[in-house]
């Protein structure tokens, strides 16, 4: 990648600043721009906090280590999930502390993870999004577990149990609504980088169980020509509303969803890719990503391409250029969510034995310019390095510093 000229990096220094986040010292001059994310996951304590009931200072230090980890691979931004199972990782009005922090959901933990974040996260040059799960309310079906203040409890008809688990049925209007506020809570609060979804809408299907939304679909399904298109409508207008009202309240703050991976297969649709992949977001999740891209109501997508390259099922080289294809003439970039889990994993495919295969993503990604960085799941990967992985990553491609693109 070319350098910048002393007037594009002192422009890009600027933009950063605006957001108010500050580059970090002795960075020098920074490469073209390029997003270079980690995904900081806590749903189930799976990178922070290492465990619930931490102290302050415990769960704080742990947090620090992320960023500072991040800083050293030469990444520009965290992901930071705030709003892991219908609660909250800041002291919201509308939802309960979550129960990832002290092991009690509700518990005061002492402090404020996100306004810390967001702080710490700027003071190092990083930009910090805010990662929200939607609809997802229990990894249990249980809601006398919820605490019981939780809007779950005061609002039963609003929550589907499915799969062994509880979430807010995204077909009632008065649900879309509430999460949304929940959700925009944050934006007013913290001078968020971003806003950002991952895959779960509709949840991913559960064989022989069918997810009970036949009241609201009498009641709100008119007009459609089928379930399924409401269903999409109800997605679609979720990620129209939630695009819209973030940048009413802070128009720098960009709105990005992360999907699976497949739109639709090409036995499917003419238009979808040449994959074969058992899960296909348009029809199983009722996400239609393609035209959340093609529409512009999200700033960025990063679809979870989570494959190896030669993979039959679902190529990495096949996926690229058919997502380069779908955001070329938009507005919105494109960026790469990689599998940085996977390597070193025995039950995975061969490829990921080798340290090498991630860093050939990025190289075949680089062929396609509407390509504008990459998202790597997750953190307590990016810090373990398996198989020197990341390592191999930086050393190959993250030579010199890089803004995200603006």
């Amino acid at each position: 990648m070319g350098r910048l000229t002393r007037r594009a990096f002192a422009a890009a220094a600027l933009s950063t600043l605006a957001l108010g986040a500050t580059p970090a010292r002795g960075q020098g001059r920074r490469a073209a721009a390029e997003l270079r994310g980690v995904w900081l996951a806590t749903v189930e304590n799976r990178d922070w906090p290492s465990q619930p009931g931490l102290s302050a200072a415990e769960q704080r230090a742990e947090l620090l280590g992320h960023l500072d980890t991040a800083v050293r691979r030469r990444l520009n931004t965290v992901i930071f999930q705030v709003r892991p199972t219908a609660d909250a990782l800041w002291p919201s009005p509308y939802e309960p502390w979550s129960q990832y922090l002290t092991g009690t959901q509700g518990k005061d933990p002492g402090w404020d993870p996100l306004g810390t974040a967001v702080a710490e996260a700027h003071a190092r040059g990083l930009q910090l999004h805010a990662w929200f799960n939607p609809y997802r309310v229990a990894n249990h079906d249980d809601p006398s577990r919820l605490v019981a203040t939780h809007p779950a409890r005061r609002h039963p008809d609003w929550v589907v149990s499915y799969g062994g688990r509880l979430y807010y049925n995204p077909g009632l209007p008065e649900v879309r609504t509430f999460v949304e506020d929940a959700m925009l809570d944050a934006v007013r609060r913290y001078p968020l980088d971003g806003v950002h979804f991952d895959d779960y809408f509709y949840p991913y299907p559960v064989a022989g169980q069918t997810f009970d939304d036949d009241e609201a679909y009498d009641t709100y399904g008119g007009g459609h020509p089928s379930r399924a298109a409401w269903r999409r409508h109800n997605i679609d207008s979720l990620i129209r509303e939630m695009g819209a009202r973030t940048k009413a309240l802070r128009p720098t703050t960009r709105f990005g969803v992360s999907p699976f991976g497949v739109w639709r297969n090409s036995s499917t649709d003419t238009r979808g890719s040449d994959t074969r992949a058992g899960v296909q977001s348009y029809d199983d999740l009722y996400a239609d990503t393609r035209t959340w891209v093609r529409e512009h109501w999200v700033d960025y997508l990063v679809p979870q391409l989570y494959w190896n390259i030669g993979l039959e099922a679902a190529d990495y080289a096949t996926l690229v250029p058919w997502w380069a294809q779908v955001a070329q003439g938009t507005p919105t970039r494109l960026y790469v969510g990689e599998a940085l889990y996977k390597v070193g994993d025995p039950a995975q495919p061969a490829a990921w034995q080798d340290p090498a295969e991630l860093s050939r993503h990025l190289t075949l990604a680089k062929k396609y310019p509407q390509v504008c960085g990459h998202v790597f799941f997750s953190a307590k990967e990016v810090a373990a390095d398996p198989l020197g992985a990341m390592s191999r990553v930086v050393a190959d491609h993250y030579g010199q510093p890089a803004n995200p693109p603006r």
